[in-house]
């Protein structure tokens, strides 16, 4: 178990940052030219370890195995990350925070109906008390009523909820590393599809969507400093990041490794004032306090699934 809770610290760690990277590499590149990159760059890191793990399992990977990651790699990385940015372009920042901070609220469910992990008590003061304390963390209150740029957000939360589970179903076969690697690979190779469609098919049926796609350069806008950024992003970000996250539901469940989301918003005040020296309002502090309670009830019902 304490090799989980490391593994959910780590991930949570390293989600923060990705939005930090984003920030930066979203002055000189598009956001669909950002998603390629970075699952990209994230397959063909883990590619070595993929098929080395594929090889020591004696796996056979036949078309169904294709399909299924081609599946992955749609749901979690084309739809969801295009609906992310969507979203972002559409509401406030803190809007789209909030959703996707309430993620486990997602994944909980479909955990239990997919992968039939029982919902406990345990889990259910979880989500109480991180939920309470998201709230408090960022004020809900102040949430912008742009429903187009809520309701991306929302199918961005649904779609890495459905992703995280067919994740958890695929580690007992495939493994962690191959299971990311060929989803990453996939979904990088279905977005980049989707801007070459774009720009043949976009002027013609007028959609918006394909608009967006339309004229994305891989290669325009990239420079020296923004390439090691975009190499962080990719790495660290995307590559260890989603490691630590897949591990943890590896070691424990996808519920309780689902906490990493509750984590991270409570995380990301206590990162600015350690490095950047912001103060934390009082309102904040109690938010990371909720959450920390939230996750011990989650490492508590944890610990006793693996002791029965």
């Amino acid at each position: 178990m304490k090799r989980a809770y490391a593994y959910i610290v780590l991930a949570a760690i390293l989600f923060s940052t990705m939005e930090i990277a984003g920030r930066v590499l979203a002055r000189d590149l598009n956001p669909t030219q950002i998603n390629v990159w970075r699952f990209l760059i994230a397959s063909l890191v883990l590619l070595p370890s993929a098929v080395m793990r594929v090889k020591r399992r004696d796996l056979r990977l036949g078309f169904r195995d294709i399909l299924y990651f081609l599946a992955a790699g749609l749901v979690g990385i084309a739809l969801c990350m295009e609906l992310f940015q969507i979203a972002l372009a559409l509401t406030k920042a803190s809007t789209v925070a909030i959703i996707i901070s309430c993620m486990p609220m997602a994944i909980i469910p479909f955990a239990c109906l997919f992968l039939k992990e029982r919902f406990t008590q345990g889990t259910a003061l979880a989500l109480v008390f991180c939920v309470l304390g998201i709230c408090f963390i960022i004020n809900p209150f102040e949430i912008d009523p742009e429903l187009g740029g809520i309701l991306a957000a929302i199918g961005a939360m649904i779609t890495f909820a459905i992703y995280s589970v067919m994740g958890k179903a695929a580690v007992a076969t495939y493994g962690s590393i191959p299971f990311m690697c060929f989803s990453f690979l996939a979904g990088a190779l279905i977005l980049l599809g989707l801007a070459v469609a774009a720009d043949v098919l976009g002027p013609q049926l007028g959609n918006p969507v394909l608009a967006r796609l339309a004229g994305v350069s891989l290669i325009d806008g990239i420079n020296p400093a923004n390439a090691l950024c975009l190499l962080y992003f990719a790495v660290f970000g995307t590559g260890l990041g989603f490691l630590f996250y897949f591990l943890a539901m590896e070691e424990t469940s996808a519920s309780t490794g689902s906490i990493v989301f509750f984590i991270k918003p409570a995380l990301a005040p206590l990162l600015a004032c350690l490095l950047l020296g912001e103060r934390i309002a009082p309102n904040v502090l109690l938010g990371i306090a909720l959450v920390i309670v939230g996750t011990w009830f989650a490492f508590r019902g944890a610990r006793r699934r693996v002791a029965a």
